[in-house]
């Protein structure tokens, strides 16, 4: 069978923001569920991870049932081997991510944004893999004075900056 591509549209839940990454061991998903709720208490998620191996199942877990079932149907639909994704409300990926990192079968997060998505996956007989993650827009222009000062301010609005 000859490789083929395919585009995944990420379909985000409301008020959502998603992070896409790859593991290597099925403890992936109570790991991320300990990171998720050790790093905020007010956090809602759900995880979807893809079984590469043995019964090759969707695991799942969270604190969201809207967001753990959006997990589980984006991680079917993506279907890369040992791939994971994880939808949050009341926080951002940038509140996880170093921690994301640190976990030691975690070997790479391809996207976390609020934005639209598409997965590029290539399919082999064997089956899929991750190509590159396609996040947002084209940029529409160059930044300037007024587009700065709008950034500094949200950033500021958001508790980012002081």
């Amino acid at each position: 069978m000859p490789m083929k591509t395919k585009e995944i549209t990420v379909q985000l839940p409301p008020d959502s923001s998603f992070i896409f990454g790859q593991s290597h061991f099925i403890k992936t998903v109570e790991d991320i569920y300990e990171l998720m709720v050790g790093t905020s208490t007010t956090v809602e998620f759900g995880i979807g991870f893809c079984e590469a191996s043995g019964p090759c199942l969707i695991r799942s877990d969270g604190n969201n049932d809207e967001l753990i079932k959006a997990a589980e149907t984006i991680a079917f639909d993506i279907a890369c081997g040992h791939t994971f994704v994880i939808f949050m409300r009341n926080a951002y990926p940038i509140n996880f991510l170093p921690r994301l990192k640190d976990v030691p079968e975690i070997v790479n997060v391809f996207c976390a944004t609020a934005n639209p998505v598409e997965v590029i996956v290539a399919e082999t007989e064997q089956g899929r893999g991750v190509l590159t993650v396609i996040d947002g827009f084209m940029p529409k222009g160059i930044e300037g004075p007024e587009d700065k000062n709008k950034r500094h301010k949200f950033l500021r609005d958001i508790g980012y900056k002081r």
